[in-house]
């Protein structure tokens, strides 16, 4: 045995990413089981990254020793393999989100606490160097009083997509659409760099797809504790697919992260005074973006293809997460902090459906 041992259930696009990163992790960490219904799929996870394959988790922790159960099984499922894992006494890995709804959400909370066990939701973009960059800069009052932010996510998923698997589109297992599975990580920046929302308006649609119960557009506002105002979109239906966008704006500076690249930051240090500026705007931005080299990097950009997903920030938060293990660091994201997020989208759902602003 070598490092923390991992048992991962669900074998399909997402497994085979927590596999790869996992065995990108060395020494440090060992993938040990691999769990999915269909057995050929977890044999499959088990010939390239090694450990045994099983069809349910309780075989799995009855024949091998496990420490962490990473889960990434659809959403809607998310609750009772954690419920599971956490009754077991094990700690949790749980991709993103937690579930498809706050109370099930709640129910896992309830659960790690009478385990007393070390759970995290990957929302992997936290880690990303323009995320860290951002989320400093507001810290330290360089962006001022925060006034407005805007989460977009422009991409495409064709008819197949939806098709290549009964749980898809769903609501019992996808618990939404856009917004739920493609645009969470955006909201989830948004919470991160606005902080506490507090009230949601919105509108969804369904208007370039067949055979899904969810919705492929949603748009909404959003106010925040603070008296921040937000801008929501989220779309499978942009053809032929752009970025995930993230605009923060204060009355001291303005942050653009676009396809997880820091792609604009104005910043004013606390210590000085913002230069008078009777107009702004057009062609006379001061980009400051050159000061942060490997924040404006290369970026992710999956909104084409799910499944061409980089490591980089994903490993990132399961090195925190062993970190946390060892007790050398706090676990960044856990399951309240998730929880937020998954608030603005159940807010957006609710809100679509009566037509009424919905308090969070």
């Amino acid at each position: 045995m070598s490092g923390t041992r991992f048992a991962l259930v669900g074998a399909g696009v997402i497994g085979k990413h927590h596999a790869a990163v996992i065995s990108e992790l060395g020494d440090r960490a060992e993938l040990t089981a691999v769990v999915d219904v269909r057995l050929d799929r977890a044999e499959a996870l088990t010939a390239a990254h090694g450990g045994r394959a099983y069809d349910s988790l309780a075989a799995a922790l009855a024949a091998t020793d496990v420490d962490v159960v990473s889960v990434c099984t659809p959403t809607g499922r998310h609750a009772e393999v954690a419920i599971e894992a956490l009754a077991a006494g094990k700690h949790v890995i749980i991709e993103k989100p937690a579930e498809v709804k706050p109370a099930r959400t709640d129910e896992i909370i309830a659960a790690q606490q009478a385990a007393g066990t070390l759970v995290t939701v990957i929302s992997q973009h936290r880690f990303d160097p323009s995320t860290e960059v951002a989320v400093e800069a507001i810290a330290k009052g360089e962006l001022g009083r925060l006034t407005s932010g805007i989460a977009s996510v422009d991409w495409w998923r064709g008819q197949s997509y939806y098709d290549s698997g009964d749980w898809r589109g769903t609501w019992e297992l996808d618990g939404g659409g856009a917004l739920m599975n493609q645009g969470v990580h955006t909201v989830d920046l948004m919470v991160a760099t606005m902080g506490r929302p507090v009230e949601v308006f919105a509108y969804t649609a369904t208007l370039a797809h067949d055979r899904i119960e969810v919705e492929d557009v949603a748009v909404g506002v959003v106010k925040f504790s603070s008296g921040a105002l937000g801008v929501l979109h989220a779309s499978t239906a942009a053809y032929p697919g752009m970025s995930a966008h993230l605009q923060v704006h204060g009355d001291r500076g303005s942050v653009i992260i676009d396809g997880d690249k820091l792609a604009f930051i104005h910043r004013t240090p606390a210590e000085t005074e913002a230069a008078e500026r009777s107009y702004g705007g057009g062609q006379d931005p001061i980009n400051q973006v050159g000061e942060f080299p490997e924040a404006s990097g290369a970026g992710q950009t999956a909104g084409a293809d799910p499944g061409a997903l980089d490591t980089y920030a994903h490993r990132r938060q399961y090195e925190n997460f062993l970190a946390a293990l060892d007790g050398t660091e706090q676990v960044r994201v856990d399951l309240a902090t998730n929880r937020q997020a998954l608030s603005i989208i159940a807010g957006v759902y609710e809100s679509a459906r009566t037509g009424r602003p919905v308090r969070l």
